[in-house]
């Protein structure tokens, strides 16, 4: 089952080539089961990028994987960034959350975290974007992904996604860099 993109041609491609990291939580964290989760994982993803200055061309947030479709930061590896972002989210699930923001995360969620001597796996799962078609094929398949797991019906269901985005030009929870 594919969902075609509006504009698949205006998915233009810069000089430099972009990443499909793919990273997994262990099958024992169940962490980003949680709706609020899956928002804060947003919300600290937006956080990283404009720290480390990559483009954001996709995303997908399931419970127990994560898609990303990203630039290569100007100064940093997409290890570096992804490493900062693991640990930033690992620290705020275990507790170090700045009070503010205590209230995004569930108190059930904090504690199994806290109990939790880690919960991503230790690598991540990285493909090279060097063509508006693989570009395109990429996007598809990271936004199918919640309708082939059976979560939602339709990928603009997921919220957790930038589907909406490649749709009808709406952003989502947080935005997508444009290439143009």
């Amino acid at each position: 089952m594919g969902f075609f993109h509006a504009n698949p041609a205006k998915t233009l491609l810069r000089s430099r080539a972009h990443s499909l990291p793919d990273f997994q939580l262990l099958p024992t964290a169940p962490l980003l089961d949680a709706p609020m989760a899956r928002t804060f994982f947003l919300f600290t993803l937006d956080e990283i990028r404009n720290r480390y200055h990559f483009d954001l061309r996709g995303y997908v947030v399931m419970p127990e994987h994560v898609h990303l479709l990203l630039s290569e930061p100007p100064e940093q590896t997409i290890s570096d960034a992804l490493k900062v972002l693991k640990q930033r989210i690992s620290r705020d699930f275990r507790g170090g959350i700045p009070e503010s923001n205590k209230h995004l995360l569930p108190p059930d969620l904090r504690t199994l975290a806290i109990n939790l001597p880690r919960f991503w796996e230790p690598r991540f799962y990285d493909f090279n974007v060097y063509t508006r078609e693989k570009l395109t094929e990429k996007l598809k398949y990271m936004h199918a992904n919640p309708v082939n797991r059976g979560l939602v019906d339709h990928p603009a269901a997921w919220k957790w996604s930038s589907y909406l985005f490649y749709k009808t030009g709406e952003q989502g929870m947080i935005s997508i860099d444009y290439p143009w």
